[in-house]
């Protein structure tokens, strides 16, 4: 994890606080924080696990006082199966969390009603996902999310579901600013490869939103000019 982390030149980790000892016992079941330096990346704590709003909170503030990043990535999916979030915890959550000095970044369905509202209440960014968490099933909210980056104010990053580099360089490609990859690198026979492969996806994705994507056409456009001497 840790090669592949450099691999990728990302400049921010998430962590489950529920992978992270946080009570300072040296618990090796829950070490992750041990390998991951707090000097080259931003860590980004999560409350992944957590089933509503109260549950979020604590678990939020846990990492506050165990001296974590006021940071948080926001996550509340009491659903076990399809792991997909609770949108009215969720905006609970980051009321509370907004107004306790907390940099909130909400993993959401791809809502641009709800993106707006989450816009509104302070979070900094929105975090729509593509498919469900692990399925590297890519972008099947593409309508949803176009609305989201048409009305953002806030970056966008596209969350869960990215399981090759081209759907990274696809949602680059749509406007996102960011991407968030983990399944894809974990599973990976070759995880340093897999996250070098995903950066140059998402700077190629960007690149070209930047450059102007060509326009799609029903029909066949001629690239070479229509000139006389055919006749």
């Amino acid at each position: 994890m840790r090669d592949a982390l450099v691999a990728s030149e990302t400049e921010l980790v998430t962590v489950a606080l529920r992978r992270a000892d946080l009570s300072g016992k040296k618990d090796p079941f829950a070490n992750i924080l041990e390998f991951i330096d707090s000097q080259k990346f931003l860590l980004l704590p999560n409350t992944s696990g957590a089933r509503n709003a109260d549950e979020a909170v604590r678990l939020a503030r846990l990492a506050a006082a165990a001296g974590l990043p006021k940071w948080v990535k926001l996550e509340i999916h009491p659903d076990p199966r399809y792991l997909l979030p609770d949108a009215i915890e969720t905006f609970k959550a980051a009321e509370i969390l907004i107004k306790e000095g907390f940099t909130v970044l909400p993993y959401i369905n791809a809502d641009p009603v709800l993106a707006k509202r989450l816009q509104d209440v302070g979070v900094a960014t929105v975090m729509p996902l593509g498919s469900p968490i692990g399925s590297n099933r890519g972008i099947q909210t593409r309508d949803q999310i176009r609305i989201i980056i048409e009305q953002a104010t806030v970056p966008v990053v596209v969350d869960a579901g990215l399981g090759a580099p081209s759907h990274a360089a696809e949602a680059m490609e749509m406007g996102a600013d960011a991407v968030l990859v983990n399944t894809a690198i974990a599973v990976s026979h070759e995880p340093n490869c897999m996250a070098i492969a995903f950066k140059m996806a998402v700077e190629a994705g960007r690149a070209a939103f930047e450059s102007g994507l060509a326009a799609q056409h029903d029909t066949a456009v001629p690239t070479s000019p229509l000139t006389a001497f055919l006749n």
